[in-house]
């Protein structure tokens, strides 16, 4: 238990000096692993490694990434929050719903949530606020439905799940649909509630209520977005693809999306494109493959079992434990990014949460919802800063205030499909 000590505590001092967080976790891992058995078992640390990445699912991973990056650089951002406005405008709050529902459906074609903050927020909230929405409103929708993308498949943190895990990545792409729309409905709510309380947070304008002409005719400069959504997610759940088939068929389709319907893909875009996707997906993977050489040393000195057997033996309620574990994971999502988070914890968590009887495929779900928490908690949350960047007029602190009520929505649909497993299992229960 000294050792991995030491080695927790040198990780968190390279975390602290600003080291990536990839060669934190190879260099803690791999120094775990010298400690515990010997320099000659050193090899260890590249066969985890490669292992690690090893898997045809993982494939998924960078083509959903290249999949949602080709779709940012078109208007579909625009045409999502100009095609929800005209169906939800009509509500208290309705340009703040639509950013709802426009992040909703942006999240089912990119699978990252800065881009939606960036695709969405870009317009939305300069619109909100040109209208007299407070701040308040205006941003705090946005940043906080950004983070659905995260849930709603295609889901890179779900990939991630069942690389670490060999969970079903289907499974958990089917079992974060209720979650993701439950978290959208509960957010557009709220919105709604606030507004009827106090009608100052969102002038009503009779100028834009679209009539039905206009909300059909919306709905043709999207149809595209609704066919590819169908597409993934349908050949998933009707057993006619894998995951890793439907991101290919994904990504033929965005370029299809960009190059034919919004003729703006030429070579020197595309080279950004796949440079920038590249980019990303070597980060998540290096991260991935170091975080499974620091959770192979973990299990060679039986942490995970060890903290289960504690935890267990305490003879607290399983309610108590899952909540104490969600508010760490909160805590850390506060500093650690949420892909280094998950593969961090992950292999630490679960023997604990199958040791009390709980579904793994559960248990992917609602830790991926707590770190929707992660990307909009200061001082790492990144649609923050995302939003800040595409909304210079606003300020940071602005920004933050206005998502704290938001969170607060997030952390009670947190604690329902924490405190009650079947909400999640229920759809995944139809897949064989």
């Amino acid at each position: 238990m000294l050792v991995a000590l030491i080695v927790s505590l040198l990780l968190i001092v390279m975390i602290a000096l600003g080291f990536e967080i990839f060669l934190a976790l190879g260099v803690a891992g791999a120094l775990g692993i010298v400690l515990a058995k010997g320099s000659h078992m050193l090899v260890l640390a590249t066969t985890s490694f490669y292992g690690q990445l090893d898997v045809f699912e993982m494939i998924a991973l960078p083509l959903f990434i290249l999949m949602g990056h080709v779709l940012s650089k078109t208007p579909i951002g625009k045409d999502l929050f100009q095609a929800a406005s005209n169906w939800l405008s009509w509500l208290p709050g309705g340009l703040a719903v639509a950013s709802v529902g426009a992040c909703t459906i942006f999240g089912a074609v990119s699978g990252a949530s800065v881009a939606g903050v960036a695709a969405i927020g870009s317009l939305a909230v300069p619109e909100m606020t040109k209208r007299g929405y407070a701040v308040s409103i205006a941003a705090g929708s946005v940043v906080t439905a950004g983070a659905l993308a995260m849930l709603i498949p295609p889901s890179i943190p779900f990939i991630i799940y069942s690389a670490i895990t060999g969970e079903s990545v289907a499974k958990l792409f089917i079992g974060g649909i209720v979650p993701g729309l439950v978290i959208a409905l509960l957010l557009s709510l709220f919105i709604i509630v606030r507004v009827l309380i106090n009608p100052s947070l969102a002038p009503e304008a009779e100028d834009i209520h679209a009539n039905w002409t206009q909300r059909f005719a919306s709905l043709g400069r999207i149809w595209h977005a609704l066919i590819l959504i169908v597409l993934v997610l349908g050949s998933i759940y009707t057993g006619i693809a894998t995951p890793t088939e439907a991101s290919a068929v994904g990504v033929a389709g965005a370029f299809i999306i960009a190059a034919v319907v919004y003729r703006m893909l030429d070579l020197r875009s595309t080279f950004a494109i796949l440079k920038d996707s590249l980019k990303i997906s070597c980060a998540i993977l290096m991260i991935m493959g170091s975080a499974k050489i620091f959770g192979d040393f973990l299990n060679m000195v039986r942490v995970p079992q060890q903290l289960s057997e504690f935890l267990l033996g305490t003879q607290l309620p399983n309610w108590s434990i899952l909540l104490v574990i969600q508010a760490l994971l909160i805590v850390l999502g506060m500093f650690v990014d949420a892909a280094s988070l998950m593969v961090v914890t992950t292999p630490i968590l679960l023997p604990l949460i199958v040791g009390m009887g709980y579904d793994p495929l559960w248990f992917g779900i609602v830790l991926t919802i707590n770190l929707e928490l992660a990307v909009v908690t200061p001082p790492v949350g990144l649609n923050l800063y995302t939003l800040r960047g595409v909304c210079p007029f606003l300020s940071i602190e602005q920004i933050i205030r206005s998502s704290i009520p938001f969170l607060m929505v997030q952390l009670t649909a947190l604690i329902l499909f924490t405190l009650v497993p079947g909400l999640s299992l229920w759809l995944p229960s139809f897949i064989r």
